[in-house]
């Protein structure tokens, strides 16, 4: 795990990534796909991240298509070559070159709640469970997912829609820019209390990257995964 510098390595070649809205879903998968880039693919040849977020018109991780190809990662998701508009939920036919690369490795962002998960049955020869790890973001400053039951009924509103089971939890807790320690805690607390009911495991905690220092929540964090703000315009910040 150590050339992930500290995460927990990708065991399946396939991650797909799911999440409420808000939940920080699209800003962990962009961040991961530039850590995989600097870090290292693994056994892979190539890395690829794979927007199905056609629910949710904002905040999608195509919208930083200069930023990752720049890194070395293909991006997939819209089927016009740009963002002509945004309401327009049409997928490209090139999608499943990846799925069917067995030398690249792939990030999917799933679009926000159950019904932006239903994108992924058309995909479904390429996700069993020895493909593809499925992952749920859950930040516990959410309404929808701020304790165990809520947090539980989106879990398994996923798993009814997609007839998959989750595999295991990315804790995300934040504030944007109001993000502290005290915040990343709760969200592991919640983590491990989401653990105990259904058998799953933390796949990583989450942090703001130069706005909450590592050695305030390494105590916790068996594997800290550091996140940028790239899906933040700056005039959210005015």
């Amino acid at each position: 795990m150590s050339e992930f510098g500290g995460l927990r390595a990708p065991d399946r070649r396939i991650m797909v990534v799911t999440g409420h809205y808000g939940s920080g879903k699209t800003e962990f998968c962009v961040s991961l796909a530039l850590r995989l880039a600097r870090l290292g693919y693994g056994p892979y040849k190539r890395l690829a991240l794979i927007d199905l977020d056609i629910a949710n018109p904002y905040f999608r991780s195509r919208e930083r298509k200069a930023l990752l190809e720049q890194a070395g990662v293909s991006v997939y998701g819209n089927a016009y070559e740009h963002e002509i508009t945004a309401e327009l939920p049409a997928l490209g036919a090139n999608i499943r070159a990846p799925l069917e690369d067995r030398d690249c490795r792939v990030i999917i962002d799933v679009g926000g709640n159950d019904t932006g998960a239903l994108v992924l049955n058309q995909f479904g020869k390429y996700l069993g469970e020895q493909d593809a790890l499925f992952l749920i973001v859950v930040n516990a400053n959410r309404p929808e997912t701020r304790d165990v039951e809520g947090a539980m009924e989106h879990l398994r509103a996923i798993e009814i829609k997609t007839g998959r089971r989750i595999d295991g939890i990315i804790d995300n807790c934040h504030l944007l820019r109001e993000t502290d320690a005290a915040c990343i805690r709760r969200g592991r607390a919640l983590g491990e209390a989401l653990c105990r009911e259904t058998g799953l495991f933390i796949w990583c905690d989450c942090y703001p990257e130069g706005l909450v220092p590592l050695n305030e929540i390494e105590d916790v964090c068996e594997h800290p995964m550091p996140l940028g703000l790239y899906m933040r315009p700056s005039w959210i910040d005015k």
